[in-house]
């Protein structure tokens, strides 16, 4: 009997698969344990094997394709066996008895079938002609960016040349060409995004009319692009207009000509600080007299105000990264669907800092560093505290065996999280090594998607910018993250004496669905056990 084989389920968030590569083709003999394809989930490219014995009746998709978990991907059987695939495959007597039912009759319906039947003729794939497209590279990725392309149209490509550079949710990473030939068709430009399975390029034998390809298959429409230019805002400066005040005032002697005044008004002008230049007499001929001293009420004099011009600055606007797309999807999804609390805790960091100097002073090439320490710290406390170290999983919840560490990287475009494994089992030297690479390769976007998943606690520290203290959204499948706030030296209470010491602040969220504040709380008791006596971690 034929037996049919499906998509299979090779990692927890695999949905679908991609087809890499058929190590058997129709009509070749397959055993039990024969690599029959190279499949490639949303994390790797695994070797995928048969359990049946026979031969390879059918293949459900082509080289490159994409198909969701469980739809048949293969039928193995006795030779000449027929079989039937039942799901979206109608018998041939069926189809026979649609063909005779009474027609919605129109002539516009025949045109309209001979249209459509010209049309995939025209996007029927030519031989030797290979549609490549926009691949999957990781779980969350739903498009991708064309970094860098390595070949234009036109130029001869050769199986595991380097295409092209994309950039995914995650990182920026080189796409290999599977097939030989010349690149006829781009079908994303550089530093535009384009989803996942749309056509990336085409590639088959120089001079084949691949037009039909690029406007028949659905996953080859291009987006058109507006020839419309976009407006350009035009600035006016505004220029200062010198605004004329007319002053009218009374006659006033000038300070060249002689001012009439009584003695008594001189004195008592005198008196009071009035300048007899800007009194206006009363008396004969303008003459000064006592009352108008009393009477004289001081104009307001007119100060010359300076009007500073600002000339406005044009706003931009940024194009989102996939990166940034994808920080603030999850993100926002952790914010809120886990349940958010808080524990923070201060703890005194006198000793660490000593046995750390011990360290580096023992070591001859490397140097470790605190945040080296509490990563360590925390991976001995979960050994302690499991149920820290798990995962919501709805019905469920996953109390992981392994401890991997989630080291928080900032990079240009926002933030990436490469993962320490078995931290626990690994010595300050090892992990120091290991984070410094990690770091390295994060901000020049080289790192592996294995190298980014599987993580079951994350740690960010911002204490290198002397941040004293921050929480932190939670990572994830994760339970918890650990935000480590800088070393401060500040007075403090030892042995019943005021001191100069030196403190840190932690704070740890948690997701309360999976870790109770007694059980956080307990963890981080367990935490400054070990860095405020770092002696215990090597017990």
């Amino acid at each position: 009997m034929a037996e049919k084989i499906t998509m299979p389920r090779l990692s927890d968030t695999m949905e679908e698969g991609t087809l890499v590569k058929w190590h058997k083709n129709v009509g070749d003999k397959v055993a039990e344990g024969d690599v029959l394809a190279e499949i490639e989930t949303d994390k790797a490219i695994q070797e995928f094997e048969s359990e049946y014995d026979g031969v390879l009746l059918y293949q459900g998709m082509k080289e490159g394709e994409t198909a969701k978990v469980d739809s048949i991907l293969a039928v193995i059987g006795e030779k000449g066996e027929k079989f039937d695939l039942d799901e979206g495959n109608s018998s041939e007597e069926e189809k026979t008895e649609k063909t005779e039912e009474p027609q919605e009759s129109s002539a516009s319906k025949e045109e309209s079938d001979k249209e459509e039947e010209t049309s995939s003729d025209s996007s029927e794939i030519p031989d030797n002609v290979h549609v490549i497209n926009m691949p999957r590279l990781s779980d969350t990725m739903e498009e991708g960016t064309v970094a860098k392309w390595h070949f234009n149209v036109g130029d001869k490509v050769s199986e595991g040349d380097v295409i092209a550079e994309i950039e995914t949710d995650k990182a920026v990473q080189e796409f290999e060409s599977e097939y030989n030939g010349v690149l006829l068709f781009v079908g994303a430009e550089e530093g535009k995004p384009a989803p996942v399975d749309t056509i990336l390029a085409i590639i088959g034998p120089e001079g084949t009319d691949v037009s039909g390809i690029k406007s028949g298959n659905s996953t080859g429409k291009k987006k058109e692009k507006s020839d419309a230019p976009k407006a350009k805002e035009t600035e006016t400066k505004a220029e200062p207009t010198a605004k004329k005040e007319e002053t009218s005032s009374a006659p006033v002697a000038t300070s060249t000509d002689r001012i009439f005044a009584s003695p008594l008004a001189k004195k008592l002008a005198e008196d009071k600080g009035i300048d007899l230049s800007d009194v206006t007499g009363s008396g004969d001929s303008g003459r000064i007299v006592k009352k108008d001293i009393e009477n004289f009420t001081p104009k307001a004099k007119t100060v010359a105000t300076t009007t500073s011009t600002y000339t406005s600055r044009e706003s931009q606007t940024v194009v989102n990264s996939q990166m940034r797309k994808i920080i603030a999807k999850r993100l926002a999804e952790s914010k809120f669907t886990a349940p958010h609390y808080y524990l923070n805790v201060e703890l005194n960091m006198d000793n660490c800092i000593q046995t750390r100097k011990q360290i580096n002073d023992s070591l001859k090439d490397s140097k470790i560093s605190f945040n080296d320490i509490i990563v360590k710290a925390v991976a001995l406390a979960l050994r302690k505290h499991p149920q820290v170290n798990s995962s919501w999983k709805g019905d469920d919840t996953l109390i992981h065996g392994d401890i991997n560490i989630g080291i928080a990287v900032a990079v240009d475009d926002g933030l990436l999280v490469p993962v320490v494994k078995n931290t626990d089992m690994k010595s300050f030297t090892e992990i120091s090594a290991e984070i410094k690479d990690l770091a390295v390769r994060a901000r020049e976007r080289k790192l592996k998607a294995d190298e980014m998943e599987g993580s079951t606690f994350t740690v960010s520290n911002l204490g290198m910018f002397g941040i004293k203290s921050f929480t932190s959204i939670i990572n994830q499948p994760n339970s918890c993250i650990l935000s480590v706030g800088a070393i401060i030296e500040k007075p403090i209470v030892k042995d019943g004496q005021i001191v100069v010491g030196n403190t840190m602040e932690l704070n740890m969220a948690c997701d309360h669905r999976t870790v109770d504040g007694a059980t956080g709380a307990q963890f981080l008791q367990t935490l400054v056990m070990y860095l405020e006596n770092p002696i215990t971690m090597f017990a």
